[in-house]
């Protein structure tokens, strides 16, 4: 009698986990397939957040949207899907805490990107939406792109925004409500 040598199951892709976990709702198949990420994800919080305990707390509150958020949107690159994710929610949390301190004038606005790039719409991968979303940014005149890049990109308020580029204060806003109104109606067009 021949005895095949003992190997492991071959882990399962990212695809394979995701699909697995669509299909079975098991957290344990979710576990796994974060924990593959959760260095990766610590580090983004820790780069944004600079603080071990928050950064740990974000990286159990991101498993624990995933756990819905995975079952809804059609995610074509786990790993790159959850950067952005990790990302976002960090960014979000930034804008609370400046919130909180005041740090942010009444006048500018607060909008963090989404968690999910508009989860709404039909089974568009997050991929194709950021490339239309690149896209679209480049249509938009120098300084309606610059302002939008340093406000939301950057964290920058309208007067660090004036005092970088030189522009009006006056003028940052209406660079980036132009900005924004151009960008959505680009998006809605590519959308469509």
């Amino acid at each position: 009698m021949f005895f095949k040598p003992f190997r492991k199951p071959k882990p399962l892709t990212d695809a394979d986990a995701l699909s697995a976990y669509k299909a079975t709702g098991d957290l344990e198949l979710l576990g796994a397939l974060f924990e593959r990420y959760m260095d990766l994800i610590y580090a983004v919080c820790y780069k944004y957040l600079r603080d071990e305990e928050e950064s740990k707390d974000a990286v159990m509150q991101l498993f624990e949207q995933l756990i819905t958020d995975l079952r809804k949107y059609e995610i074509q690159n786990f790993k790159s899907w959850l950067h952005s994710t990790a990302r976002n929610y960090c960014l979000m949390q930034l804008r609370q805490r400046k919130m909180i301190a005041g740090e942010v004038s009444d006048e500018a606005e607060i909008v963090a990107l989404p968690l999910t790039v508009w989860p709404e719409t039909d089974g568009l991968d997050l991929e194709t939406k950021l490339n239309h979303l690149d896209d679209c940014l480049k249509t938009l005149s120098d300084e309606q792109r610059t302002s939008i890049s340093l406000f939301y990109l950057n964290q920058k308020t309208y007067a660090d925004i004036a005092e970088l580029t030189g522009y009006d204060p006056k003028h940052v806003k209406s660079h980036l409500q132009n900005g924004r109104r151009n960008l959505k109606i680009c998006m809605d067009k590519r959308h469509d």
